[in-house]
């Protein structure tokens, strides 16, 4: 948790007691930061994601009836709906409805319950606040039921949840890293075997710094299935000569060219960076095994150019705030951070410069596109945790 993770978490048990009475138990479910290996979860690839300390408040509680109760303390809305009568809604409800959807497709009997949750986690700044609300759910109720489920059941439970309900089908990363985050460690997961290393993140100086753009694209998630509908195009194409790959991860970039006047122009350059983006990634852990943050940076920086030329998912502003961060001697590292066209830019600076290069980031930003961005600085925490 943040500093701050103390009034948040009485805040949604305050709100819980004023609501619905009775004393309920706490839970944090952090959002997610990525340090490279971006748009590959879903290609079998490697990434190298954490769990923050930003993240969503539960307080939940048995009710002894049939009837679920779901408060978003932030928005002011509830979920209200019958044990046996889940369906699919609108908005922020289909998160936590897909979760009791899924819990119903693996045989455990719905009980009531009564939720009240909250938190510090900016929505579509990429740092995956679906999991955290999905994930944070999940691993509530199994608490409080004794369903006895593991935490790599809950992130793939949770995976399943967001592609029946809000229809996004994003890889298994989120929920991963929201289930298993270590504090203060990144970890290298391999997507197709699930196997996974912690790797501390040594910062020392350094800050983790995110910059949000204050942009959300409402083409964000139809994008991001259409990449990834193109990239089981070019897979496809590939595997028709090549039958033994099973995956983008499967192909070097030399064998990826003998495939270029064979794909659509666009479908190529969306595989390539995925090649490219494995390949980063797994020389990203190399250099945090050795202590090379420096190198680990310009990595970040050449992440960012893929995603914006190649893999199309990047926009104006996050484009300009890379930029300016590659003029920042200070900075070693920054890209684009989640699903794209707009959200978060994650930022890896030495601590003595952040605020002077926010103070003169944000009125520059702010001058070009009448946006006011946003600022975050962050530590890596636990995964999902019950709060005493």
């Amino acid at each position: 948790m943040d500093l701050n993770g103390k009034d948040l978490a009485n805040k949604v048990s305050l709100a819980f007691r004023e609501k619905y009475n009775g004393q309920p138990r706490i839970f944090f479910s952090p959002g997610r930061i990525n340090i490279i290996g971006e748009h590959v979860d879903y290609n079998d690839g490697f990434v190298m994601p954490a769990a923050i300390g930003k993240g969503v408040y539960y307080a939940v509680a048995p009710n002894d009836s049939e009837k679920i109760n779901i408060f978003a303390n932030d928005l002011n809305e509830e979920l209200s709906v019958h044990a046996d009568d889940i369906k699919k809604s609108k908005g922020w409800k289909n998160y936590p409805l897909g979760v009791l959807h899924e819990l119903k497709l693996k045989g455990i009997a719905l009980k009531g319950f009564n939720c009240v949750f909250g938190g510090d986690l900016p929505v579509g700044a990429g740092m995956s606040s679906s999991a955290a609300v999905e994930c944070g759910l999940a691993f509530a109720l199994n608490e409080i039921f004794g369903w006895s489920l593991d935490r790599m059941e809950i992130a793939k439970l949770c995976q399943k949840a967001e592609h029946a309900y809000p229809g996004v089908m994003c890889g298994i990363m989120d929920q991963f890293a929201n289930m298993m985050g270590k504090r203060d460690h990144v970890m290298l997961l391999d997507c197709r075997s699930l196997e996974y290393r912690y790797l501390p993140l040594l910062l020392d100086e350094y800050d983790l710094l995110m910059v949000n753009s204050k942009v959300h694209h409402a083409l964000a998630s139809s994008e991001y299935n259409l990449r990834r509908e193109q990239c089981e195009e070019g897979l496809h194409i590939i595997q028709q000569h090549l039958p033994a790959v099973q995956a983008l991860r499967d192909v070097k970039e030399k064998e990826l060219y003998d495939f270029l006047d064979l794909m659509p122009s666009e479908t190529f350059q969306r595989c390539l960076y995925v090649v490219q983006e494995i390949s980063r990634t797994r020389q990203a852990a190399k250099l945090l095994d050795q202590g090379r943050l420096a190198d680990l940076g310009k990595l970040m920086f050449a992440t960012h150019e893929g995603l914006s030329k190649l893999y199309g998912v990047s926009c104006d502003e996050l484009d300009f705030l890379v930029a300016e961060a590659a003029k920042e001697p200070a900075i070693l590292g920054a890209r684009l951070m989640g699903g794209g066209f707009g959200g978060c830019t994650i930022n890896i600076i030495h601590r003595y410069a952040t605020q002077q290069f926010l103070h003169n980031l944000l009125p520059k930003y702010h001058k070009q596109f009448k946006i006011e961005a946003a600022s975050y600085l962050i530590n890596l925490s636990d995964g999902t945790f019950t709060i005493p």
